[in-house]
């Protein structure tokens, strides 16, 4: 039965038992999965009226305000669950997700104790116990759990191979890196290619077409399409299980890989950018990452929030934006005078790298380009969602992973007003220092 056909059916049901508190937790769970957040959380308090002892309609309400950030909601949701069946590996495993997402990792970790207090710490717990120990910096028991991810139902990379590498020696064996994440993954994990060319054997790449340019200089022997593995090989690692492999910590996170930019698209971005206007800051800005990961909504913004950097005296703003929210700027009316749009000039990460050396400065919600031009060493201020990406951490504003950046955070409140005001504050006085205005 599809999702229409389920939806009428228990619409159905529905219409003439209203007072069947399982099936309009079910129709909320359904409208869940399509993103009508608001008629789920109404579908399931619905179904409480009916069946308030239903710990399952509890949980199902947690998982729901989950999605839509209402934390403190969710955590009591889940905690009324777990009152009512206090060993449900499910409901356990519900709000163990809830706090981290909360930002409340260490309670996640005595969760997850609980939940797998029988031995049987499941993929799914595994994975949500790396995600809060990478989170805290516990990296060494983190990325042992990372590994967990390809026993995920979700996950659709390579399964696990009787012939993974161990990080030791290849002693001129051919080593397969696949890909299995996004492009600033890819960025962020091609800092161990040179590590592994110390161990002695022969290196085959996959990568991405579009960091194909960029990466060109890692000094591996093949470079391969994402799907198209080697016909040969005889050990093989995902590309983001390199940080576990050379036993990474946070004392001991390697530099940024070094990046090639072709003089071609140098050349391009230096006529596309002209001659600086003196007195001005160059700041480029991206307010979105690929619309289909699945925490975008989290993570990015809109552009009009960006707007109030070019209220800075001093200041010339420069979108690096992609993909559809450039379709923001078309419609803002600030495109060519208040934003120089830069988007249509990039065919890949060495265009957009070209991009990135002719600017003074990159402000951004996290994705790929915070990877980019990290990578490159140029100042770039990320403005991260309260529970970001487990390489910023949860507290301060710097990285191990990319010195050059400073991260400012949204709070528990998931606001992004007070990220904005204190990185626009951030950005007059870095006007003032380095212009003299």
């Amino acid at each position: 039965m599809d999702h229409a056909q389920a939806t009428t059916s228990l619409e159905a049901l529905l219409a003439t038992n209203p007072r069947d508190g399982a099936a309009w937790s079910m129709l909320g769970h359904l409208l869940r999965r399509t993103g009508k957040l608001d008629g789920a959380i109404a579908c399931h308090r619905r179904g409480l009226e009916a069946a308030p002892e239903n710990a399952s309609i509890w949980s199902n309400l947690g998982n729901a305000l989950v999605e839509a950030g209402r934390f403190d909601e969710a955590l009591a949701a889940h905690a009324e669950a777990l009152r009512l069946e206090p060993q449900t590996p499910a409901f356990l495993f519900n709000s163990a997700v809830a706090l981290r997402k909360a930002g409340r990792f260490r309670d996640t970790l005595t969760m997850i104790e609980r939940a797998a207090a029988d031995g049987a710490a499941t993929p799914e717990l595994r994975w949500e116990r790396a995600l809060a120990r990478l989170q805290i910096g516990d990296y060494v028991h983190g990325f042992t759990d990372y590994e967990a991810r390809r026993g995920l139902a979700a996950y659709h990379g390579r399964p696990p191979s009787e012939r993974a590498w161990n990080g030791g020696p290849l002693d001129e064996r051919a080593l397969y890196l696949f890909t299995e994440q996004g492009f600033g993954d890819a960025i962020l994990a091609a800092r161990y290619v040179p590590l592994v060319r110390e161990r002695g054997g022969r290196i085959l790449y996959e990568c991405h077409p579009e960091l194909r340019r960029v990466l060109s200089g890692l000094g591996v022997d093949a470079i391969l399409q994402p799907g198209d593995p080697p016909l040969a090989f005889d050990v093989e690692a995902s590309q983001m299980s390199l940080p576990g492999l050379f036993g990474t910590t946070l004392a001991s996170v390697p530099p940024p890989v070094s990046l090639i930019v072709p003089d071609s698209s140098r050349a391009k971005a230096a006529h596309r950018l002209g001659a600086r206007e003196p007195g001005t800051l160059r700041v480029g800005i991206v307010w979105s990452g690929r619309v289909t990961f699945g925490d975008n909504g989290r993570r990015a913004t809109s552009l009009a929030r960006f707007l109030r950097f070019a209220e800075v005296p001093g200041v010339r703003l420069y979108s690096l934006q992609k993909g559809p929210p450039e379709a923001e700027l078309a419609d803002s009316g600030v495109a060519g005078h208040l934003v120089t749009p830069l988007g249509p000039d990039l065919e890949d990460f060495a265009d957009t790298a070209a991009m990135l050396e002719q600017l003074d400065l990159v402000i951004m919600t996290d994705s790929s380009v915070a990877h980019l031009a990290g990578s490159l060493g140029k100042p770039v201020w990320n403005l991260v969602q309260h529970v970001p990406y487990w390489i910023y951490g949860f507290s301060g504003d710097r990285t191990p992973w990319y010195p050059t950046m400073r991260l400012f955070r949204q709070g528990p409140d998931q606001d992004w007003e007070p990220v904005f005001a204190r990185a626009a504050d951030a950005l007059r006085e870095e006007v003032r220092r380095t212009t003299g205005r």
